[in-house]
């Protein structure tokens, strides 16, 4: 076994605190790769607080991982020691299932591994835990080539907030001629910002606060609606062909299905605590959809990602310490960020 360090919660709700523990000694098939940076992502504290599933404790948070490979299984092919890597939010699948087939192993049948808090069946059957840590062994087949023409530290966020953006941008091909709105400018939204910007499409933030207008612009959004006033929101109604929602507070979905296009879609990626309540009658009237979308494949991040470098694209972050980590909680709670934590993992 690989004996390495972390930062761990022992208990649902508990704080995070330094945790020696053990990873699997490399397979064939493994890349090892020491942790430089890792992103901090509201599901992580979603999930050390059992908000939405039952944990596996002791928890090391972390799935926006990037560093250096330093050892690789003998039958590895697509990567040598010392290049640069990533892991985002699943580290296995079945490969077998036909989402896995198709590319789309964040929707394995079978259940996909899940980076922190889920056991691989594939391997070991042991817990996983994440990037708040040292180091990481990972089946090449999820680990992700990262470039090194851009801020690293900057790149981490993609592997969550980018790729969780990215994705169905992709799917719905939003791009030139579609108008698009942005709800919520946070992790998520400024990714989405950037993304559909760099698609081609004509973008508008939807906000609560109307202090982050000058930021929307800044990221490129062509206009801005602060949601809170009823004048804008009105004026808003019937105008976009889709709503990419990435708040991950209580909201009132249904609302905002009132600012769709007859035929569009709003499509979430934030993830509420508490379930929405969507009245028929608001998807009836213009025959509009309500959808979802998850992270990803492993394909589909990796084309992420190149997108990102070939068009100097990363995540607005602010680089913390460790030992910064619960303030970075308290501060992500209130959106008190622009846009993305990043830990230095040298200060573990």
């Amino acid at each position: 076994m690989i004996t390495t360090k972390g930062y761990a919660a022992q208990q649902a709700g508990a704080e995070l605190a330094e945790w020696n523990f053990e990873r699997r000694e490399l397979g064939p098939k493994d890349v090892q790769f020491d942790i430089l940076f890792c992103g901090v992502c509201h599901s992580d504290l979603h999930q050390i607080n059992n908000d939405w599933f039952e944990g596996l404790f002791p928890m090391v948070p972390g799935h926006e991982i990037v560093g250096k490979v330093v050892q690789i299984g003998s039958e590895v092919t697509k990567f040598k020691i010392g290049d640069l890597a990533g892991t985002g939010c699943m580290v296995d699948s079945c490969r077998d299932c036909e989402n896995c087939k198709d590319g789309l192993e964040q929707y394995c049948k079978n259940g996909n591994v899940q980076t922190y808090n889920g056991v691989n069946p594939y391997t070991d059957g042991m817990p996983t835990y994440g990037g708040y840590s040292k180091t990481i062994v990972v089946n090449e087949d999820f680990v992700l080539h990262v470039s090194d023409k851009l801020d690293l530290a900057a790149i981490a966020p993609l592997l969550c907030a980018g790729i969780t953006t990215y994705s169905p941008l992709r799917h719905w091909k939003v791009g030139k001629g579609h108008k698009v709105a942005i709800l919520g400018l946070g992790g998520l939204g400024h990714m989405g910002v950037k993304f559909a910007v760099a698609f081609g499409a004509d973008v508008t933030v939807l906000s609560t606060s109307p202090k982050k207008e000058a930021d929307a612009r800044k990221l490129g959004a062509h206009h801005f609606v602060v949601t809170t006033d009823p004048e804008q929101f009105e004026a808003a109604k019937g105008t976009f062909d889709f709503i990419l929602d990435t708040v991950s507070a209580e909201h009132d979905i249904a609302s905002y299905l009132s600012l769709l296009r007859t035929n569009g879609t709003h499509i979430c990626v934030g993830i509420p605590a508490v379930p929405s309540q969507i009245p028929p009658f608001a998807l009836l009237d213009g025959r509009k959809s309500l959808a979802g979308s998850g992270i990803g494949g492993i394909k589909e991040t990796q084309e992420m990602l190149d997108f990102c470098a070939e068009n100097n694209i990363v995540s607005d972050i602010e680089l913390i310490d460790i030992k910064d980590i619960h303030e970075a909680y308290k501060r992500m709670e209130k959106g008190d960020v622009r846009y993305r934590f990043v830990i230095d993992m040298a200060t573990l």
